[in-house]
Order: C-alpha cells, then sequence, then structure tokens
C-alpha cells in the first residue's frame, strides 16, 4: 500500500513538473514569435493583445500535450535512462497533439482559432521537443556522474573497431556507468575513419605503436570489437596488449552473436581459440535445419563436451523431440538445466543408460523411434585405456556395433559416428578401438541401405574435458610448471562449436558407408600453446611460469596423421570437410571381426589384448609393457 502510495505521488510530481516545462516553452514559443514578428510580418494584436487569451489557450495546449506524452510512460519512466527511441516517442506524441488542436482549428463556430494560431502551434512543437529533450538529457547525465562517483574512479578504455559493433558496445559502457569502462579513443584499420567520432569520442585511425597511444589517450585496457576478425589480427593486437603492460578483450565471434549465445556487450578475456588460425568454415544451415526440423534426435553421450554441443545446435534447429542419453548422472543434469534454460524444455527427454546395456538401449528405441543419431559416447582418455585396452573395446568398439543395428532394425535415416584422428594409424588402444567401430560401422552400412551410416575424424577440441588447454589452465593456476611431452609434439585444434557445425553439415552431404574427416587448419606445437596462455595470463614464460617436458606418455604421437594406409581422399562437396574411400569387409568378415573383438575384451592382460587389436588393425603399432 505505501509502494502504490508513493508511485502515485511519483507520477503527480512529473505531471506538474513536465506541465510547468510545456507552458515555459509556450510562454517562449510567444517571446520568440513577437521577437520574430518584423521578419514574419504577424499580426502582434493577435498574439499579444490580450494576454489572457494566450494564457487560456496555453492551459489548452498543455492539457492536450500532457495526455499524449501520458501514452509514452514518461510520468513512469526512470529519468536516469534516456535513448533515441525516447525522442522518437516524445516527437510523436507531441506531434498528435498539435495536429489534433489544428483541426479543432477550422472549425468554423470558434472565432479564436485564427490561421495565424496554426503556425504558433507548430514552432511550439519544436520548442517544446528541445525542452523536454534536453531536460530529460540533463537527468541522464546527472545520474551517470552520481553512479560513476559512488563507484570510484572509471577505467579508461580504448575500443579497436570503430563498427558497427565497437558504436554499440561504446553506447553500452556509456549508458552503464556501472560497468566502470569509459572509452576513451577509438582506432580502425580503415585510414578513411581517422578524424571522425562515436558519441563525441575521437576515432585515432590505425594502432601502430600501442604504448605511444597509451601515453596519448590515457587508457589501460585495449577491447578488440572486430566480431569478424581472422585469429592472426586478433593475435596480434592482443600480442601488442601484452607487450604494453595492459589487459585485452574481445567482443564475441560473428558466430556467437548469429547463434544467439552472446550480444556484442558480452566482453571476455582474449582466449586461447582466439589465437589459433583456423580455416572459415561455412555451414548451410537451412540444409542443416531442414534435415532435424521436426525429427527424433538421439545423441548419445550426451553430457560430454561434443555431446552437449551436439544437443544445443541440434535443440536449435527445432527438432519433435531431443533424446539426451548419458550414463553419468551429474553430467545428464547439467546438460538437461542448460537446455532447459536455453528454452528447449518441451524437447528435452533425458534418459540415463549405458550404451553396454543391450536391453535397455532395445527399449530406448523401442520407445522413441530416433530418426537421426548422433554416436559420441566412447571412452577417449589414451592413457586411462592404455592400461585397460578390454575397455575402450567394449565401450567403443562393440557397443558400437550394437548401437549400429538397432538403427538399422528401427529405420534410423542416419546415423553418425564421431571418430577421433587417433584413430589413423593408431598407437594407442583408445584410437585402434575407434578405428575398428569404424571398420564395423563400413562392413555393416556396406550390407543395409536403411540407414545411412557415416564417421567423422576430427581432432583435439578445445575446451573439452579432456583438452591440454584445461590441464593447462588448472597448471597456471596452481602456479606451474605447465607440463609438455616434448618440444617437438604437434596438434591440431577446433573449438567444440566449430567442430559440431561441421559434424552437423557432415550429415547432410554424408553417404552411406562413408568416412569423414574434418579440415583443421595447421597443426600446433603444444609448447607454443603453453606459451601463449602464459603471456595471456600476464606472465612471462620460463620467468613467472616454467614449462616442464616430461616425455611422451604409452600410447602417444608426436604427429597426427590424416589417413590410413589404403585410404584415398575424394572431395564431400565442401572445402572444411573430405571424404575417405577404403576396402570394406563382406559380411563373413564383420562377423568374425566381431566374434574375435568380443573374445579379446575378455582377456584381463592388456598385452595380451593390444596383441590380438594389433592382428585386427593392421596399422595399430601397440605400445607394450
Amino acid at each position: 500500500m505505501i509502494l502504490a502510495k508513493e508511485s502515485v505521488v511519483r507520477v503527480l510530481n512529473r505531471l506538474l513538473f513536465f506541465s510547468a516545462v510545456l507552458f515555459a516553452a509556450y510562454c517562449f514559443t510567444l517571446e520568440f514569435l513577437s521577437w520574430a514578428i518584423g521578419d514574419c510580418r504577424l499580426p502582434y494584436e493577435f498574439y499579444f493583445g490580450d494576454r489572457g487569451n494566450a494564457f487560456v489557450f496555453g492551459f489548452v495546449l498543455v492539457a492536450f500535450q500532457i495526455l499524449a506524452l501520458s501514452r509514452t510512460g514518461i510520468f513512469k519512466d526512470l529519468l536516469r535512462y534516456f535513448y533515441l527511441n525516447d525522442v522518437v516517442e516524445i516527437f510523436l506524441s507531441l506531434f498528435v497533439a498539435t495536429t489534433v488542436l489544428i483541426f479543432v482549428s477550422f472549425v468554423p463556430a470558434i472565432d479564436l482559432w485564427a490561421p495565424h494560431i496554426r503556425f504558433a502551434l507548430c514552432v511550439n512543437v519544436v520548442v517544446a521537443l528541445v525542452f523536454i529533450v534536453y531536460l530529460r538529457y540533463m537527468f541522464r547525465l546527472h545520474w551517470d556522474k552520481r553512479s560513476r562517483d559512488g563507484r570510484g574512479v572509471a577505467q579508461h578504455v580504448a575500443i579497436f573497431g570503430a563498427g558497427d559493433a565497437g558504436s554499440e558496445l561504446c553506447e553500452h559502457l556509456l549508458s552503464h556507468p556501472s560497468l566502470h569502462c569509459v572509452p576513451v579513443v577509438f582506432f580502425d584499420d580503415d585510414p578513411k575513419k581517422k578524424g571522425c567520432s562515436i558519441n563525441n569520442i575521437p576515432v585515432a585511425g590505425m594502432l601502430d605503436d600501442l604504448k605511444r597511444a597509451i601515453e596519448r589517450y590515457s587508457f589501460n585496457e585495449l577491447i578488440i570489437a572486430l566480431p569478424t576478425a581472422r585469429r592472426s589480427r586478433i593475435r596480434e593486437l592482443s600480442e601488442m596488449a601484452v607487450a604494453a603492460g595492459i589487459h585485452a578483450r574481445l567482443v564475441p565471434s560473428i558466430e556467437e552473436i548469429r547463434a544467439g549465445r552472446a550480444a556484442v556487450s558480452s566482453l571476455r578475456d582474449v582466449q586461447i581459440s582466439d589465437l589459433l588460425e583456423r580455416p572459415q568454415s561455412d555451414l548451410d544451415s537451412e540444409a542443416i535445419h531442414q534435415l532435424l526440423c521436426d525429427k527424433v534426435v538421439l545423441v548419445t553421450g550426451a553430457g560430454g563436451s561434443i555431446g552437449s554441443e551436439i544437443c544445443e545446435q541440434v535443440a536449435r534447429c527445432s527438432p519433435s523431440r531431443l533424446i539426451l542419453l548419458e550414463r553419468c548422472e551429474v553430467l545428464m543434469f547439467q546438460v538437461e538445466q542448460a537446455l532447459v534454460a536455453a528454452g528447449f524444455k518441451n524437447i528435452v527427454v533425458p534418459v540415463v543408460a549405458d550404451i553396454n546395456d543391450a536391453e535397455r538401449m532395445e527399449g530406448i528405441f523401442s520407445k522413441y523411434r530416433p530418426q537421426i543419431v548422433f554416436h559420441a559416447a566412447a571412452h577417449k582418455h589414451v592413457p586411462l585405456m592404455e592400461r585397460q585396452p578390454s575397455e575402450a573395446l567394449k565401450n567403443n568398439s562393440l557397443a558400437s556395433m550394437a548401437l549400429f543395428e538397432l538403427c538399422e532394425k528401427y529405420a534410423v535415416s542416419k546415423c553418425v559416428l564421431i571418430s577421433t584422428d587417433k584413430a589413423i594409424n593408431p598407437t594407442s588402444a583408445m584410437g585402434a578401438s575407434k578405428r575398428l567401430a569404424e571398420i564395423m560401422m563400413q562392413a555393416f552400412a556396406g550390407t543395409r541401405t536403411k540407414t545411412d551410416f557415416m564417421a567423422v575424424r576430427f581432432g583435439n577440441v578445445l575446451g573439452s574435458s579432456g583438452s591440454v588447454i584445461q590441464t593447462f589452465k588448472k597448471q597456471l593456476e596452481a602456479g606451474g610448471p605447465l607440463t609438455v611431452t616434448s618440444p617437438e609434439i604437434k596438434r591440431y585444434f577446433m573449438t567444440i562449436p566449430e567442430a559440431v557445425g561441421l559434424v552437423l553439415q557432415t550429415a547432410v552431404i554424408g553417404k552411406n558407408a562413408s568416412i569423414y574427416v574434418l579440415k583443421m587448419g595447421d597443426p600446433v606445437k603444444i609448447i607454443d600453446v603453453a606459451r601463449k596462455m602464459i603471456e595471456l595470463a600476464g606472465l612471462c614464460p620460463e620467468k613467472d611460469v616454467q614449462i616442464k617436458i616430461i616425455g611422451l606418455r604409452p600410447g602417444e604421437k608426436l604427429f597426427e596423421e590424416l589417413k590410413t594406409a589404403g585410404e584415398a581422399f575424394e572431395p564431400s562437396g565442401h572445402k572444411c570437410i573430405v571424404r575417405f574411400k577404403s576396402e570394406v569387409l563382406s559380411p563373413a568378415q564383420l562377423v568374425s571381426l566381431r566374434e574375435r573383438v568380443l573374445e579379446a575384451s575378455k582377456n584381463p592382460v592388456r598385452n595380451e589384448v593390444k596383441k590380438e587389436i594389433a592382428k585386427l588393425v593392421p596399422e595399430y603399432t601397440p605400445f607394450l609393457d
């Protein structure tokens, strides 16, 4: 009740205040016309012969204007917030009120209204608009100053990128003083923009010498507002910031903005993924949407790094139902809650299950009848699987084969196996078990036509739970050292969203019994990644944080390869996806292979298991204890 009373009092106070402002604007209009009367040749006596009539008319005009302005919410708005759309609404309200009075002036019965008064009304629209906008803007400046004063000295920042993103970011920072960031200068690679200004902030042109720019404009942070920039340019700017001893932040990429995962104002620190040069992957979003729209989609391993991203991207394509299959209830809860929070509650079906449980998997396929399956469930940790290769066979090979049979039995349209580049000429039990899954998939797909089976290989994904990046982050938090197995070891890297986007693209263009490899750019030395992460933390490699060489682990390669012996490249129809063609086992050979894998998985001696795998996968070079 008290709050309602305070609200009424605030509205009444606003009403009186703006009435006074509008009447003052009217009086100013009269004085302006009296001063300009000689030039306009207007009858002075009409306007000013009787001040009483002029004041009566002023009260009528203000009443109409107040009535029109009330529809804009001006009497309830917080005065500290004022934007361009508010100016437009105020102008339209004043224009409507004036238009009504002008129409009334044409009524013959009203002798007081003469053609001259219409001119005064038109002038008053402009004067009233200037009065109100000026006062609202001064209120905003007042509140901005109070907010800054209450939070200490604001940090001065420079924005690199005087385009749409930079302009939007600047407006956001200026209108939100609580962010504690005040833009003082823009930089841009376009020389034509030099000498211009955005929100009264100068554009200083290109950034050639950051240290000199800091001395001139006194800023201590560089914000890179280039959503479409190449990673090489971002790397160059971030290195300049590190060398100058200031912090650098980024606006999100254009892919994140388009996908709705972030806004331009969602600033973040420069990450290692921003510095690794990657080929741009153009996706056929319309074709992907058509493939998944109104379909029942099943994702195994839904709680993992790749599986959860597949779920998120699939959900945005409007499937009729999205089945999340995951055996870890904690991961299942996390991915389900993330999808629910994103607005996909009505289509998400969480299913806790183990893909090795044949009876449970049969029941899931029978109940939900999936039309598209993404098989991301797997054991992926190389050193762990080296110590228990039989588990890799059970989970990665045999369970995958059982899943292929269910897809065929229940007429799944497409089944996409998420494989790994470690399946190429494998040196680890994990890689060999994934290679066996590929071989089984191709042999099984070659004998049937109902389901299109395909596999997608790609390398390390930045940000995954088992990524070296996560290991380096934890080691940095602990003060180091960062451990690298060899100074020469190289790996391909992709971000999780781009890898999954290409997986979905593969599902669109993929052919039955095919294996596809995602182009991942050039391999990167792990030791260089370690150095970059130390620098991004504002530290000096080898001085502040040590890098320790610990030697290759069992089953680990120095270099990842692109294809196995006997595989041939073929165009896939997409520049970032390559198709491989290889010999396929006969049905009889597939049956024999499956039986031998089953027998090997029962052997408790890991070296014996690896020797048996080597017989099944000739390109496999096992690491024996």
